[in-house]
């Protein structure tokens, strides 16, 4: 009798230099893990939370980052930003603390905020040189659980959006199929992601 072996948890790191590229490359290695580990669906909002991460890490650090995805048991998806920055930045606080308002989003903290709105953990880990014999820095890290978090079942922008992807997608129009799915990514995000009347 053929039996199917359990899924075991993974692990990927990429190494990312300081490159305003880099968010680019996490977001489409992120999508690529994820679609070959059946875990499709958290892309998205995966994308979304880990590219924020990787972007405070280029704008506010002077050195290369890293980007650690993590497949555990129950279908939850761990991904870690390391970056050479020693504080964590207090708008990402503790899983316990209220979110703050939309104030927060306008005063550029946005990923900060959606990795606390969305993710269902997230936590911080610092890293001393002296202690760990390693370049020290931090890591913000975010947990997401399959399968949530896909386009809100009834919402019929989204299915129309992904309909028109999926056609020019099947038509081998690339330029076309990268619009469209720009489209449905920006029509998720502010209508699914953002509260209502926050500044985007």
């Amino acid at each position: 009798m053929a039996t199917v072996a359990k899924p075991q948890p993974w692990a990927y790191n990429l190494e990312l230099p300081r490159d305003p590229r880099a968010p680019g490359v996490a977001r489409s290695t992120l999508r690529a893990v994820l679609d070959r580990h059946g875990m499709g669906e958290l892309g998205d909002v995966a994308e979304l939370l880990a590219c924020e991460l990787v972007t405070n890490a280029y704008v506010h650090t002077d050195g290369p980052c890293s980007l650690r995805l993590r497949g555990r048991e129950g279908g939850r998806l761990r991904v870690s930003v390391w970056d050479s920055g020693p504080e964590v930045p207090a708008a990402f606080g503790e899983a316990g603390e209220s979110l703050p308002g939309t104030a927060g989003v306008e005063g550029g903290r946005r990923g900060l905020w959606l990795v606390r709105r969305w993710a269902d953990r997230w936590g911080s880990y610092t890293f001393e040189p002296e202690r760990y014999g390693s370049a020290g820095g931090k890591m913000l890290w975010f947990e997401l659980v399959a399968p949530k978090r896909a386009s809100p079942v009834g919402c019929e922008e989204c299915a129309a959006l992904e309909a028109v992807r999926r056609r020019v997608t099947g038509e081998g129009d690339e330029e076309y199929a990268i619009d469209a799915a720009i489209a449905v990514r920006r029509h998720f995000r502010s209508a699914h992601l953002l509260p209502e009347g926050a500044v985007w």
